[in-house]
């Protein structure tokens, strides 16, 4: 997993909400489990990707939060093309 780009993600996505804090509360996740995801230590559970999306207006995607897998665990949204991968 590109723990990189999902660390970014959700650091951003702590921004937008203001802080983990924030974020923690908005999606009913431990403190604990967001510092984790934005150190990069575990990756973000799929069962807390849509929560996400929605608590940001989409401006971090379950596509941001998982970037290698997330058309594997969403097959509504399109798997990259081969160009980008």
């Amino acid at each position: 997993m590109n723990t990189n780009q999902s660390a970014c993600a959700i650091a951003k996505a702590c921004g937008v909400l203001g802080s983990q804090l924030a974020l923690a509360t908005r999606i009913a996740a431990a403190p604990a489990q967001v510092s984790q995801w934005v150190s990069g230590v575990r990756p973000v559970p799929p069962r807390h990707c849509l929560a996400i999306e929605r608590a940001t207006a989409g401006q971090v995607t379950r596509a941001d939060l998982r970037p290698d897998d997330f058309w594997l665990i969403w097959p509504d949204l399109p798997a990259p093309s081969k160009e980008a991968a």
